[in-house]
């Protein structure tokens, strides 16, 4: 059949017809298609975003959202120095490979900077500065010093000035070395299985000036030394658990002591290339805590805020009073240096988490075998502020005490029951370290 489109005297097929709708196809396909890709390229609110997360506000607001096992950081503090603290909460248990329960890590301070649709977390270089008021002068150290980039992420979605992005990558990675540490120590090569990781919820919580999360780990691969074996359950997984915390940092109140080497203190310290040129450039601070009297004109006086030191739950009777008993020695000196009740020891209050930068803690530590005992802390890099102190004990040295004991005194007078001297004789020394 011919139709005839009588304007132009030109004939119309049936082919024309179909070619013709072919177009007018493409044509909506081309719209539909401009359409998608517009509502593809729009980046959604954050309140869209986390419509089916929950909520937990704090120092950083995130959430956790069930169904796809991530955790979406809201970020809203730009350019603003933040302090990012590491640590295995769960660990090995050996201690010569030496990932213990409740390590702490690395304190770095980071700052989020947002670049289109980036956001790098940037660490500057503190080890060299330029403590100056003329800004020409800092610049010049700060650009002559390599900083370092620990993450990149994708602007997931964004509202009055804050961005939400996936954090659970970066939570989900060897944030505590524990691989290099396998390797290093012989014991085979590892790499984190992503299909045996995820995030734990129990200790993922958020307060005011602190955010806490934690996740589940797994390391897959050839076990080679016998450590590894011997504390495995199966040595080619070997599941730990680690801990991530984005802390204020503390205010501009506190003053550096500077560092002597004849009393006996940790330091930290940084290059000065604002120093005279007739001082050193290397400058040294003891690190410590914040401590300060209500009345600094009373010979003796409370502190406005006291050191409280708290004891791991997990410490058994009666090993938990000699703990507390030893510990608390050390308000003697400082009542001996003018502060009355400045410092104490409590049992950490039930439900709180050890890695909660909030509570200085002396950790009852558990291993195969006997092994060392040792303090660490969270300082604050650009004064030597301790924020948190950490102190590992090893569960096993009590009973070396004991086995040193049975060699010292008569230990069982009718060969069955131990003398009770043997305890006393243990225990004692053991509270004795605490507080010395």
């Amino acid at each position: 059949m011919i139709y005839f489109r009588f304007s132009y005297f030109y004939p119309i097929t049936n082919q024309t017809i179909l070619t013709n709708m072919r177009k007018y196809a493409l044509l909506i396909l081309l719209a539909l298609a401009s359409t998608t890709t517009w509502s593809q390229d729009k980046t959604p609110t954050i309140t869209d975003k986390t419509k089916n997360s929950k909520a937990y506000s704090g120092y950083f607001n995130f959430y956790w959202d069930e169904k796809e096992g991530k955790i979406w950081l809201e970020i809203d503090k730009w350019d603003q120095e933040i302090l990012y603290v590491n640590g295995l909460s769960a660990g090995v248990g050996s201690n010569d490979i030496g990932l213990d329960r409740n390590q702490l890590g690395s304190d770095r301070i980071v700052r989020f900077v947002r670049i289109g649709p980036k956001v790098l977390m940037m660490q500057p270089n503190y080890e060299y500065r330029a403590v100056s008021n003329n800004p020409d002068e800092a610049r010049s150290v700060a650009e002559a010093f390599a900083s370092s980039t620990l993450w990149g992420f994708k602007v997931e979605a964004e509202e009055n000035g804050k961005v939400l992005v996936d954090f659970t990558p970066f939570l989900l990675r060897d944030a505590h070395g524990v691989a290099n540490r396998l390797r290093s120590s012989r014991q085979g090569s590892y790499n984190v299985d992503a299909t045996r990781s995820a995030i734990y919820l129990e200790r993922t919580k958020n307060f005011p000036k602190n955010s806490e999360f934690e996740a589940i780990i797994t390391f897959s691969g050839d076990p080679q030394g016998e450590w590894v074996r011997s504390v495995t359950p199966s040595p080619d997984a070997i599941t730990v658990r680690m801990h991530h915390s984005l802390i204020e940092l503390p205010d501009a109140n506190y003053k550096p002591r500077i560092y002597d080497p004849r009393a006996g203190y940790f330091m930290t310290g940084y290059r000065d290339y604002a120093t005279p040129i007739e001082q050193p450039v290397f400058k040294r601070f003891i690190t410590r805590h914040r401590l300060e009297k209500k009345d600094p004109n009373a010979a003796i006086s409370d502190p406005v805020e006291p050191i409280i030191y708290y004891l791991d739950r997990g410490a058994p009777e009666p090993i938990r009073s000699a703990l507390l008993e030893g510990a608390r020695w050390w308000n003697q000196a400082y009542e001996a240096a003018g502060y009355r009740n400045a410092f104490q020891v409590e049992v950490l209050p039930e439900g709180a988490d050890p890695m909660d930068v909030r509570y200085n803690l002396i950790n009852w530590v558990h291993r195969s075998t006997r092994g060392w005992s040792y303090g660490s802390s969270v300082t604050d890099p650009r004064t030597g502020e301790i924020i948190k102190g950490h102190v590992l004990l090893g569960s096993l040295r009590v009973r070396q005490d004991f086995l040193i004991a049975q060699g010292m005194i008569e230990a069982y007078e009718n060969g069955t029951n131990p003398d009770p001297k043997l305890k006393e004789m243990a225990l004692g020394p053991f509270a004795a370290v605490i507080g010395a």
